[in-house]
């Protein structure tokens, strides 16, 4: 197993780039394809590509917000006092591995950007905690929950297919919750790697203690400065006073959460707006205080650039493959070499490719979703 993982991370650190340098790499590749297998013009691919560029703004917010208020909500003190109480009763490096794991699965379910963070502070807080734990590895269980994302209520592709007046309404139509994220087989599906992954990871702990790398005395002293209770603000200025309200962040908490309550009595849907509404509100309330709030989520922006960075990029890509014909041509090769029983199965192999050009869900979608359903 140790020559497996060792192989596999010599592999990704010699030849895999930096995802920026990805998504350049995959809109050169795909205008060159535009010109030489579609005969398109190098003119029209660059401006199909330039109209194309912002045309994704509203969905790279929403998933913007998903991250940046997820981490907020992440690293709300009942949160960290919930974090702190479960890491107190770890003692072995196994149950640290097993706990960070499914730290990151749950929270990835519940909300991606919220799953992102609490796997990766649960990881680095039991690091400090359990002696004779391989640092790496426990970083990458807590990261690995993130599989379960696509099972779970933030998903993206599910939540956007069954949004009305979604990009792709024309094509495919409206598919509901219920046959996607909540239909029985997922659910199970991702209950089994709840139960499976932590196994998976727990394996992985190195046999000798040799090649077990612990966290580093200058992350351990990092964090244990992070812990010391910061200074409260002696000012009683009426402006102070409002910013530390607890009130304010209560009742607009509040009233946020009202709102939600009464928008599913009405009978309407999850969405991604809906989600980051919930995730926005309550991290208000467990916050405190407006102050508080604001603080933690400018933290919270810096996590952030990727996606503004890169999904206008996704957004291009899009428009020179519909453009220049590369939809309906890929679409055609899997009508191809597929039948209405094995279509899925392509699409997944695809899917398996697009991923490694493409690491975001939302980013993964809008580059494959226009082919794949073409020829479905």
């Amino acid at each position: 197993m140790d020559r497996i993982v060792n192989f596999f991370t010599s592999l990704m650190r010699k030849y895999m780039p930096d995802s920026f340098a990805i998504v350049i790499l995959l809109t050169l590749a795909v205008m060159l394809l535009a010109v030489t297998v579609e005969g398109q013009s190098p003119q029209a691919m660059i401006t199909a590509w330039g109209n194309g560029f912002w045309s994704l703004l509203a969905f790279t917010t929403q998933m913007a917000v998903i991250l940046a208020m997820g981490y907020v909500l992440a690293t709300a003190p009942l949160v960290n006092r919930f974090i702190n109480k479960i890491v107190s009763h770890i003692e072995t490096p196994s149950a640290a591995i097993a706990v960070a794991t499914l730290a990151g699965g749950i929270g990835s379910y519940l909300n991606w950007g919220f799953g992102l963070v609490l796997g990766g502070i649960v990881a680095k807080k039991l690091a400090i905690k359990v002696r004779g734990l391989h640092y790496p590895l426990v970083i990458a269980a807590a990261y690995s929950g993130f599989t379960l994302y696509g099972y779970g209520l933030s998903a993206s592709v599910p939540l956007i297919i069954s949004t009305p007046k979604h990009p792709m309404e024309a094509t495919m139509g409206v598919i509901p919750l219920s046959e996607t994220i909540f239909a029985w087989p997922v659910m199970l599906t991702a209950l089994v790697i709840l139960i499976v992954l932590p196994i998976v990871n727990v394996r992985l702990q190195p046999r000798e203690p040799s090649a077990i790398i612990e966290i580093s005395d200058e992350l351990r002293a990092e964090e244990e400065a992070a812990t010391v209770a910061p200074q409260t603000s002696s000012s009683t200025t009426i402006a102070d006073r409002i910013n530390n309200s607890s009130i304010i962040s209560l009742v607009i908490g509040v009233i946020g959460l009202c709102y939600v309550a009464f928008h599913f009595a009405a009978g309407a849907s999850l969405d991604l707006n809906l989600i980051n509404f919930i995730i926005l509100f309550l991290g208000i309330i467990l916050h405190g205080t407006p102050a508080a709030y604001a603080k933690q989520l400018t933290r919270g922006v810096s996590t952030i650039s990727g996606i503004i960075l890169q999904f206008p990029f996704y957004a291009g890509i899009m428009a020179v493959m519909t453009a220049s014909g590369l939809v309906q041509s890929i679409s055609h090769l899997f009508v191809q070499i597929s039948t209405a029983q094995t279509l899925p199965f392509w699409g997944l192999v695809s899917s398996f490719v697009i991923n490694f050009f493409a690491p975001s869900g939302g980013g993964h979608w809008v580059i494959q979703g226009p082919f794949m359903i073409d020829a479905a």
